[in-house]
């Protein structure tokens, strides 16, 4: 068997894509429509959303974003109060080895290619930015281990900036199967919500949908008997 090696950053890359149903492309009227239903549901299924990341500044979101991929926030949350107590700031981290970092999330998973960009990142910021993060989306994505979903989650909870849609797995699932988007990767499908919801909506309703599928709409076993959505919900494989 084909070892896969855990110490390189690709490999947490935010590149996961779905298999939409060939031939069966919605029309654009009926995806708005689908996004104003989804839009009024959720606001009164989760009137007050926010970060499921615990973080006090953005550095601290960077790291737990960063951190997320393919990890619970559950476990990330875990593992962050001990994290910033021994690394408080990004000059810390910089001055830190990457074993040192990688024993000290080693519960995350891919935790050696974390520790790598982690690293390489808050170099980059404590050099080049004086410490701190910069607000600007293609300054972020310029970062080691930093794609467009960790960029945008950075911008819209640190700052306030609705830069896009937060796309993460369940966002991915979700936006497919309400009818949302049809498109397989999540750069696409961020193009596609950004256009269906108002610039202002864009941050609040990435995380109702990640509420959504957290709680109602889960991945092996979705409970659309019991879902917000089951009225108007395609339900598309």
């Amino acid at each position: 068997m084909k070892k896969t090696s855990t110490t390189r950053p690709k490999q947490i890359n935010d590149k996961k894509t779905f298999e939409p149903r060939r031939g069966n492309k919605l029309p654009e009227s009926v995806k708005k429509r689908l996004a104003k239903q989804t839009s009024s549901v959720l606001k009164k299924t989760y009137p007050a959303p926010a970060c499921a990341l615990r973080y006090q500044n953005p550095f601290e979101l960077l790291v737990a974003t960063i951190l997320s991929a393919q990890c619970a926030d559950k476990r990330v949350n875990a593992v962050t109060p001990n994290l910033f107590r021994k690394f408080p700031d990004a000059r810390a981290f910089a001055n830190a080895t990457v074993e040192e970092i990688g024993e000290a999330i080693k519960s995350c998973g891919f935790y050696n290619a974390k520790a790598i960009n982690i690293s390489r990142a808050a170099k980059i910021i404590d050099e080049k930015f004086n410490g701190e993060i910069p607000n600007d989306f293609d300054r972020l994505v310029e970062l080691p281990g930093v794609g467009r979903k960790t960029a945008n989650c950075v911008l819209g909870n640190a700052f306030g900036v609705a830069s896009g849609f937060v796309v993460d797995t369940h966002v991915l699932r979700l936006s497919h199967k309400i009818g949302l988007s049809d498109e397989t990767t999540p750069q696409k499908v961020e193009e596609d919500l950004n256009g269906l919801f108002e610039q202002s909506e864009w941050i609040e309703t990435s995380h109702r949908l990640i509420f959504l599928g957290r709680e109602y709409c889960v991945a092996r076993r979705p409970k659309c008997d019991i879902c917000p959505l089951n009225s108007f919900c395609l339900k598309r494989p």
